[in-house]
């Protein structure tokens, strides 16, 4: 019988599991903090590697511990050649994001000594992870547009040398800025559900790639990772600018979700949003492409009716991934890569809070109610 004064969370909503440092989220009145500083602070003042820094040590980082942090970056570029192998094997029979994530856990064999659980060599893992996996997903990408994998630039920044990796072209001061911002954006975002699957893993004291391949894999679903890939489908759907508002209207009268709208934490404009929507606006006017152009405006206008239908009489706001998948378009990051994309971006996030938690490690072991039946008799095969 099930014990009727057990009260269920789902999906542990309102549930506490952790202390933390990190990352505070304001979602009644749309803020973020990264370890106190504001989201809008970061992305106008800092860059990627910075924010990285931040969010692994707990302060910005001084000149020389900048230098020394981004040579490891730099140095840790470069794959071993099976990750290629592995990468031509599976591509195009198989989503980006599953090779991502077998090319990870293959990471762990080139671990010279997994043994060594030390604070030092977990972070040197950490720089590995958010090193490589931007080359990861850039090889990737080449192998699935049929063309030669190129090699790390050392003089770029992180992630402008992810973008010339991608597309074979140094980026721009606006590509290069906005791929900056997308991956200061997705760095971090408290308790969410690839943030939560690395803790559960490493809270039975797995190691730190097996952490992050569990992180990986719970982007998979369209409802976490993949939502901007969904929302960029949605605007491929509606096709032509001026088809917007009717989409809109026929999906939200046919109670259908609008993907890249609501948020379980932001009751208000996800403050991200509001970043990615001020450069997509100021992209719009430089964009020279079309197709890019039309789904700049498409995001624009299905913006603005849903904020006058949702936004502001029930509380479903754009969240950062409505305004993703344009932008991502706009400077030649495929569909099928958002995702491994955001894992590139998000790794420092899962290692951050991985080792925060290992400070005061707890098993994860939360309890069902049963309500099934017992004492159920058993009957032998051949009399059922």
């Amino acid at each position: 019988m099930a014990d009727t004064n057990v009260t269920i969370s789902k999906g542990l909503e309102g549930i506490y599991i952790a202390d933390t440092k990190l990352c505070k989220i304001d979602g009644t009145n749309g803020k973020l903090w990264y370890r106190g500083y504001p989201i809008e602070a970061l992305a106008d003042s800092s860059n990627y590697e910075e924010v990285a820094f931040l969010l692994l040590h707990g302060h910005l980082p001084t000149k020389s511990e900048y230098e020394i942090f981004v040579k490891k970056l730099v140095d840790e570029r470069e794959v071993p050649d099976a990750i290629e192998e592995i990468v031509a094997e599976f591509s195009g029979r198989t989503h980006p994001n599953d090779i991502l994530r077998t090319c990870v856990s293959v990471l762990s064999s080139y671990d010279t000594d997994m043994e060594d659980k030390s604070v030092e060599a977990n972070e040197e893992r950490a720089i590995k992870l958010i090193a490589k996996m931007p080359t990861i997903v850039a090889m990737i990408g080449r192998y699935r547009q049929g063309k030669p994998v190129i090699r790390p630039l050392a003089k770029l920044s992180h992630t402008a040398n992810f973008l010339y990796m991608l597309t074979g072209r140094e980026p721009d001061k606006e590509a290069a800025k906005l791929i900056d911002l997308m991956f200061i954006l997705h760095a971090e975002h408290g308790s969410n559900a690839s943030t939560f699957s690395t803790l559960v893993t490493g809270s039975t004291l797995a190691d730190v790639y097996a952490s992050v391949v569990a992180g990986i894999s719970t982007l998979r679903g369209p409802l976490h990772g993949g939502a901007d890939e969904a929302a960029l489908k949605m605007m491929r759907a509606i096709g032509e600018p001026d088809n917007t508002e009717k989409y809109i209207e026929d999906a939200l009268a046919g109670k259908q979700r609008i993907m890249g709208f609501g948020h379980r934490v932001y009751k208000a404009y996800d403050p991200r949003a509001k970043i990615v929507y001020n450069y997509l606006k100021i992209f719009m006017k430089k964009t020279t492409d079309p197709s890019v152009e039309k789904l700049l405006e498409i995001a624009i206008r299905a913006e603005k009716l849903m904020e006058e239908k949702l936004s502001k009489t029930k509380g479903i706001w754009p969240n950062i991934d409505f305004f993703s998948g344009p932008l991502y378009t706009g400077i030649d990051v495929p569909s099928d890569l958002f995702t491994p994309v955001f894992a590139s971006a998000r790794v420092v996030g899962w290692c951050a809070h991985l080792f925060e938690y290992w400070q005061n490690n707890r098993l994860f072991r939360p309890l069902d109610n049963y309500t099934g039946e017992l004492d159920v008799k058993y009957v032998p095969i051949d009399r059922r």
